[in-house]
C-alpha cells in the first residue's frame, strides 16, 4: 500500500523559511517523480516544484523559484521542500505528490500523480 505522509507545516513570520517532508512508503521511491503542490483557502490547488530523477528534471512555479528548493533522499524514501524568504502569499495547504511514471510535460499537472499525501498547513504571518 503506498502512503505519503507530509510533516514540518506550521506559522512562521514573513521572511522565515520552513522545511517540509513527505515520507513515502510502499514505493520503489527511486523510480518516482516528486512534486508538491499548495491549495490556499478559497483559490484551486496549483503546482510548486517537482523533481524527475528519470529526466534528470527539476522545475518551480514561478512565484517560489529562487527561494523554494526541492529534493529528495532515495535511500530514506523522504522528499523534502525547502522554503526561504517565506511572503504571505505562500499561505496554503501543501500537498506532496508521486507516480512513477510522469512525462516531463506532465510534471506540473495534477492528474499526472497517482499518489497523494493528506497535506500539512503553512501559515505565513506578516
Amino acid at each position: 500500500q503506498v502512503q505519503l505522509v507530509e510533516s514540518g507545516g506550521r506559522l512562521v513570520q514573513a521572511g522565515g523559511s520552513l522545511r517540509l517532508s513527505c515520507a513515502a512508503s510502499g514505493v520503489t521511491f527511486r523510480r518516482y517523480a516528486i512534486a508538491w503542490f499548495r491549495q490556499a483557502p478559497g483559490k484551486e490547488r496549483e503546482f510548486v516544484a517537482a523533481n524527475s530523477q528519470r529526466s534528470g528534471s527539476t522545475i518551480y512555479a514561478d512565484s517560489v523559484k529562487g527561494r523554494f528548493t526541492i529534493s529528495r533522499d532515495n535511500a530514506k524514501s523522504v522528499m523534502v521542500l525547502q522554503m526561504n524568504d517565506l511572503k504571505d502569499g505562500d499561505t496554503a495547504t501543501y500537498y506532496c505528490a508521486g507516480s512513477e511514471t510522469v512525462i516531463v510535460s506532465q510534471l506540473r499537472s495534477q492528474s499526472a500523480y497517482s499518489y497523494w499525501g493528506q497535506g500539512t498547513q503553512v501559515t505565513v504571518s506578516s
